[in-house]
């Protein structure tokens, strides 16, 4: 069963272990740890670059719409002040809010589960068997950063909202997890398939043909188990 722990603690001061709410069992051992990156996490969660070129043609807009009119600089540049100074508030709270989403973010896994801290002002811990998770895959950034959605089992479902935006976007009938921008995506996607296949008992004997290596894959019932395929996909130019 998927389970979730809701606690308000925005330092984590009261943490058993970082990132964990309680210790964990003696025969559970952590095999990796991380957090986002900030920079691409601000890029590729929150969009930051497109709405930096959004608010950048807003303000050069109305830069020539003051250089036309009647009044020209001397009578409409309170205007074009009140619009730069929204835009580049808009721009700071939006890069505000990528740091204090990733400040709050641990991932942790285990050699049982994956455990999710996520939340800014209301910390939400999932905690994700790895025997309950049915399929991932594997988005990589040109920076070496990934994404690792997680698709669930049918019978399990976390609301979107409760994920976001560390969830696969425009999967809203069954959210998907994500782990967001980890640094060395692919070495964590493939801690996390060792992870899996290990926890399920499946054989890694065809690994070297693993689309984490460079060979796509055609199918995605490959060396990760047909209920376990950790495909690519995606590679982004960004």
């Amino acid at each position: 069963m998927i389970m979730s722990t809701l606690y308000q603690a925005p330092e984590h001061e009261f943490e058993a272990q970082p990132g964990l709410p309680e210790p964990l069992p003696s025969n559970e051992q952590i095999i990796w740890q991380g957090s986002p990156d900030l920079k691409a996490f601000a890029m590729h969660a929150f969009h930051i670059h497109w709405f930096a070129m959004y608010f950048g043609v807003m303000v050069l807009l109305k830069g020539i719409a003051v250089s036309q009119s009647v009044g020209g600089w001397s009578q409409e540049w309170p205007g074009f002040i009140w619009a730069l100074g929204l835009s580049i508030a808009a721009l700071v709270l939006i890069g505000l809010l990528a740091y204090w989403s990733v400040n709050t973010t641990m991932y942790t896994l285990t050699n049982r589960r994956l455990v999710m801290r996520i939340g800014i002002v209301l910390t939400i811990t999932f905690n994700l068997p790895l025997k309950r998770l049915a399929q991932a895959g594997v988005h990589i950034y040109k920076d070496g950063s990934a994404d690792i959605p997680i698709r669930l089992n049918p019978e399990d479902k976390i609301p979107y909202l409760h994920l976001w935006p560390h969830a696969r976007a425009w999967k809203l009938a069954h959210p998907e997890p994500m782990i967001r921008c980890v640094p060395d995506g692919k070495h964590v996607a493939s801690l996390f398939a060792d992870a899996w296949a290990s926890a399920n008992q499946v054989d890694l004997n065809q690994r070297e043909s693993s689309p984490l290596n460079g060979n796509p894959a055609k199918s995605t019932n490959h060396a990760y188990g047909s209920d376990m395929a950790l495909v690519k996909v995606g590679q982004s130019s960004l």
